[in-house]
């Protein structure tokens, strides 16, 4: 979907329809959950802080975020891919993988399903949507975002490669700002580049996303839609309007961040036996802490005490504390903060029983 909360706020409300809007929290620490296509332009975007967009963009409207209307409009939009097939892999509320190699429609190429599709959201959500059409995930995501808003983009096998290797690295799904920066050190700045570097190398830089970028250059990724998935952990984070750095406003924010967990792990009856501590410093360092148990975390007392012990490793009295996180973790997963899909999940829960500052 393009700019989705911001497209479903203008849709909703017609003053907003043609001005630069965020989604987000209008406060000391909001960020932008997302930006409408009229605040890009001034280098508003997502995950920015709320005070530096008002600073580029004066008459940015800010929208408090609408999630149960967003999760309703998802579900509309995932009926419409079921109409096509039940090979539907989400990767966000407003995004998603289709196979389509045999549709229920019958329809024998893939560009005339993604069209269809796209009429479908405008017509009954009016919304607009882009997409991707390509023979694997990696090229088919690449290809949704190439033109946007309200696009539709082919990449055929044919004329892969060249597509790839004209492509700037910073366009490849999963490389990030630092991935990109250690791979402009390597001298790689497009796809042609990548290519050029042996996999050993790229695995010894990048560890297992070595064999993962290597395969991408190379226009491969054989990963199926999966249409069942487990999921590996739950948790809930907090960023403070101020920062925190005293026992006291430690351990009362640990404590309410512990309540939050256990809600949420009764909620969905969710098991685990690792307990992960996150914590963001004043100057956006982050680190983790965990520790794995013989027995299921489900309860406070539980928690609790592990919670407080991974706690005492952290010097937060000279590195003031900007965002507290916890999550368990099922036995013998590996939990990254930057797993593909994580935020999404993170929007199902119901954020209303926080507690404030």
């Amino acid at each position: 979907m393009d700019a989705f909360f911001a497209s479903v706020e203008q849709r909703d409300n017609p003053e907003l329809r043609g001005k630069p809007i965020a989604v987000g929290g209008d406060s000391e620490r909001g960020v932008v959950a997302t930006a409408s296509y009229e605040a890009r332009p001034w280098g508003v975007h997502s995950a920015m802080s709320m005070r530096v967009a008002k600073r580029l963009c004066p008459q940015l409207i800010v929208v408090p975020g609408r999630y149960h209307v967003y999760k309703e409009v998802s579900r509309q939009m995932h009926a419409i891919f079921h109409e096509y097939t039940d090979l539907v892999e989400p990767i966000s509320l407003d995004e998603a993988f289709l196979d389509v190699t045999e549709n229920k429609p019958g329809i024998a190429l893939a560009v005339d399903i993604a069209r269809e599709i796209k009429a479908k959201i405008k017509e009954r959500l009016h919304l607009t949507a882009s997409a991707g059409v390509s023979y694997n995930k990696f090229l088919a995501k690449i290809a949704s975002d190439q033109r946007k808003p309200d696009g539709l983009c082919t990449i055929h096998p044919s004329r892969a490669q060249d597509f790839i290797d004209k492509l700037r690295i910073e366009k490849f799904w999963l490389v990030g700002p630092k991935t990109a920066e250690t791979m402009h050190k390597m001298g790689i700045y497009t796809g042609a580049d990548l290519r050029q570097v042996s996999l050993k190398h790229l695995t010894d830089v990048f560890g297992k996303m070595g064999p993962v970028f290597y395969n991408f250059s190379r226009g491969i990724d054989n990963r199926p839609v999966v249409v069942e998935w487990e999921r590996k952990s739950m948790g809930c984070e907090r960023t403070f309007e101020h920062d925190i750095n005293t026992a006291e406003a430690v351990h009362e924010m640990l404590h309410a961040t512990i309540d939050e967990l256990v809600r949420r792990l009764n909620k969905y009856d969710f098991e685990g036996r690792t307990l992960t501590l996150k914590v963001k410093f004043h100057d956006f360092k982050q680190i983790t802490r965990s520790v794995t148990q013989d027995k299921v975390l489900r309860h406070h007392d539980d928690i609790a005490p592990l919670a407080s012990q991974l706690m005492e490793q952290v010097d937060y009295r000279q590195h003031p504390i900007r965002l507290l996180g916890l999550s368990v973790t099922k036995h013998g997963t590996q939990q990254s903060p930057s797993t593909p899909g994580k935020e999404w999940i993170e929007l199902e829960f119901d954020f209303q029983d926080w507690p404030t500052t």
